[in-house]
């Protein structure tokens, strides 16, 4: 029992050496403009900029082959902070400005068909085959995938609702003189 115990704790930190070692020696460095792109972006992974997640949109960001107002779910505010960051010029006339949106399940409509679920790219649906889905608010990125697979029609977009922990102050309009 000893010799087992004593043989497996040796080749754990053998093996662990090694691991570190090839770790320091074969480091590959990233593009640290991606990194700092990817900080800006919401971080949703939700594929509507057509990228299959926020580290493939920075890096595209980063070699300039994407515009700054790639991201919908970011809206104008991430795309003048990543044309401040890039040093962009950006034409903002073409972005509409959305409220935060997410996914509800009408559930008189909901026959439980599991293809909402299957599409979701954050896992924000929970639900069985024959039984009523929900929504989790914390994890949908309202991509509207769900909304497009859906043969019912049971679920919406509709607009995130005040609560007490994300009612803000609308921001005051500027008066003319």
């Amino acid at each position: 029992m000893i010799t087992a115990l004593t043989s497996l704790t040796i080749l754990g930190v053998i093996l662990g050496l090694i691991l570190g070692v090839a770790a320091r020696v074969f480091k590959v460095e990233g593009n640290a403009l991606a990194a700092q792109l990817q900080d800006i972006l919401p971080g949703s992974q939700c594929g509507q900029c057509g990228f299959p997640g926020c580290a493939g949109a920075a890096q595209a960001l980063a070699e300039g082959h994407a515009p700054v107002t790639l991201c919908p779910p970011g809206g104008r505010a991430v795309a003048e902070a990543l044309a401040a960051k890039l040093g962009a010029d950006v034409n903002l006339a073409g972005m509409k400005e959305t409220v935060p949106m997410m996914a509800e399940v009408k559930e008189e409509i909901c026959i439980g068909c599991t293809r909402c679920f299957k599409v979701c790219p954050t896992d924000a649906i929970m639900g069985a085959a024959q039984q009523i889905h929900v929504v989790f608010r914390e994890a949908c990125t309202a991509c509207g995938k769900c909304e497009e697979v859906c043969p019912t029609e049971s679920i919406k977009l509709q607009p995130i609702p005040a609560t007490l922990q994300s009612w803000r102050w609308n921001k005051p309009a500027a008066q003319l003189a």
